[in-house]
């Protein structure tokens, strides 16, 4: 079912330069519709990705895999799969629901992923990644883009890479995200293959020299506003992912510094309120406590206090009785200053 809460708010511009500038990554477990709200408290600007969907859930599966809510935009839809028939027809789902672009997800080197030949391992196989493209584009309007690795396994050359840009950039894909390691598809974990790469910045830069025309966006080990900065006078986008989960409060800055708002006023204690409402309104309709308050252990990271805050959370957020006096006593662990 479709969600309805779509009106009130002004479409996004998808083609202004600025779009996509700043993105939280697709992360499994952890970016579902919860976390996105928790995030668009702090950032009205940053393109907010949904965990990668499996074509197989969406035409397959019993639940609304694409159910958000207009508060959440500009959001991506990040897709997994190989077949361009099932991606087209989730594609076109995604349009109708209002997703402002579809992403292929090129880069994940689980297991799972590999099993259903979908992920990493297509980068081996660019040909294929550009139909998939292909089929997307003839359904929809909204940008349909490519999250991708530098390489796999010993394929990890230059002319590899562009070789799957090339390829999709004939079929009309414009905008490329790059996750600057490449991946081992055996013998490393995912979180392994998170870490374990080498992290090679001067190539995506690169490849923006030699694609100028292509919007390119890097990910990867990202933790910081001066970093991003950094990036960006280099390449079009930067997009962070564990970073923006554990210290969502970095955040707060990127409407002020990339895209020239007016500073962020709002303490942690006063998003962490305003998430009260959104609170009230899921349990109404049987959601759990604990799996909206996880995404938002984090707020306070750094600061007097934090763990008292994550401890009594964790504690006491699993329960069956659990609601918002729980929110508001560990929100006593923290000192609040105006």
């Amino acid at each position: 079912m479709q969600n309805s809460d779509k009106s009130g708010t002004s479409p996004v511009n998808t083609s202004d330069s600025a779009f996509r500038r700043f993105s939280v990554a697709p992360m499994l477990d952890w970016t579902d519709r919860h976390c996105r709200t928790f995030h668009r408290k702090l950032s009205k600007h940053a393109v907010l990705y949904t965990e990668m969907i499996t074509t197989g859930a969406i035409i397959f599966g019993k639940g609304d895999y694409l159910a958000f809510g207009e508060h959440e935009m500009p959001v991506a839809l990040q897709l997994g799969g190989s077949d361009p028939k099932a991606l087209a027809e989730c594609a076109r789902r995604a349009q109708e629901y209002g997703y402002n672009e579809v992403n292929l997800n090129v880069g994940c080197p689980s297991d799972r992923v590999q099993n259903g030949r979908f992920g990493a391992c297509l980068m081996a196989e660019p040909n294929l990644v550009a139909e998939c493209v292909a089929a997307m584009k003839a359904e929809v309007s909204i940008p349909v883009t490519v999250k991708t690795r530098i390489g796999i396994d010993e394929q990890d050359s230059y002319e590899f890479l562009t070789n799957l840009i090339e390829a999709s950039h004939q079929v009309g894909c414009d905008d490329f995200i790059i996750h600057a390691r490449k991946a081992w598809l055996q013998g490393l974990s995912p979180k392994e293959n998170r870490e374990i790469p080498p992290l090679d910045y001067p190539r995506v830069y690169q490849l923006k020299q030699d694609y100028p025309h292509l919007h390119v966006s890097i990910n990867g080990g990202v933790k910081t506003l001066d970093e991003c900065l950094h990036h960006l006078d280099h390449i079009d986008g930067v997009m962070i992912g564990r970073e923006a989960y554990s210290n969502p409060f970095l955040l707060s800055q990127i409407d002020e510094k990339l895209y020239g708002d007016a500073p962020f006023t709002q303490t942690r204690h006063e998003i962490v309120r305003s998430m009260y409402d959104y609170f009230e309104q899921e349990m109404t309709r049987g959601a759990n406590f604990w799996h909206i308050a996880r995404h938002m252990l984090g707020i306070f990271q750094n600061q007097p206090g934090a763990r008292g805050f994550r401890r009594h959370l964790s504690e006491n957020g699993h329960k069956k009785e659990a609601d918002i006096s729980v929110m508001e006593k560990a929100l006593t662990f923290v000192p609040e200053h105006k």
